[in-house]
């Protein structure tokens, strides 16, 4: 892996350029990419905007290599708006758990992603493509919006991150289009993400403001 240029890295794995239309992502932590690789399929065959994969192995991920700015990025330079990128995330879940399971379940079970945010949302010449599949698995709707509107929350009340204020102002409009967020599906999303090994204390610590805000 020596020869490799590594192009991204994340808080549990990091992607390295193969050649102009591919990169590997590798989990520092190994593990088994099966299930990220057959959601992503899954959903990609139905026409849900994913990266190409071109083979799962281990912890190592072969996707398709995307050149576009994550929408972070563009919300930090001023290349979209909040209001107009608000609308994206919340169309994609939309989007995303109107599909059909992976795996047939019981009632409410569909597609979920669980880390839909503006640093998983990469702006490509054919649209916003998601990225970050290792949580998703099938369940409910409302779940998934209420991760998606805590992680938002979990910055916009931290005021080390430089990006807090933009989280608070994006929170606004992601919450004028899906609506409150209900008590349960909060309360699992703080669960769940409460569970995550990758959260730091702070960010643990700062979930219950987090939960007042969305409240």
């Amino acid at each position: 892996m020596t020869d490799l240029v590594m192009v991204a890295s994340g808080r549990d794995a990091d992607v390295f350029a193969l050649d102009a239309q591919r990169v590997l992502r590798r989990y520092r932590d190994g593990g088994d990419v099966a299930a990220e690789a057959s959601m992503m399929a899954h959903v990609g065959a139905l026409g849900f905007p994913v990266p190409r994969v071109y083979s799962a192995e281990g912890g190592d991920l072969v996707l398709e290599r995307l050149t576009g700015p994550t929408m972070l990025q563009a919300l930090g330079t001023g290349e979209i708006t909040t209001s107009a990128a608000a609308e994206q995330p919340a169309g994609l879940l939309s989007r995303l758990h109107a599909l059909p399971p992976r795996i047939p379940g019981g009632p409410g079970a569909h597609p979920v992603h669980l880390d839909l945010h503006p640093a998983n949302i990469m702006l490509e010449a054919r649209g916003p493509v998601v990225i970050d599949w290792r949580n998703s698995r099938e369940g409910r709707p409302e779940f998934d919006v209420a991760v998606s509107a805590l992680i938002l929350a979990q910055v916009a009340v931290d005021p080390a991150r430089a990006e807090a204020a933009l989280a608070a102002e994006f929170l606004t409009a992601f919450l004028n289009i899906v609506g409150a967020v209900p008590p349960d599906a909060l309360d699992h999303a703080v669960r769940f993400r409460r569970a995550d090994p990758n959260l730091t204390t702070r960010e643990i610590d700062l979930l219950g403001e987090a939960v007042v805000l969305l409240g």
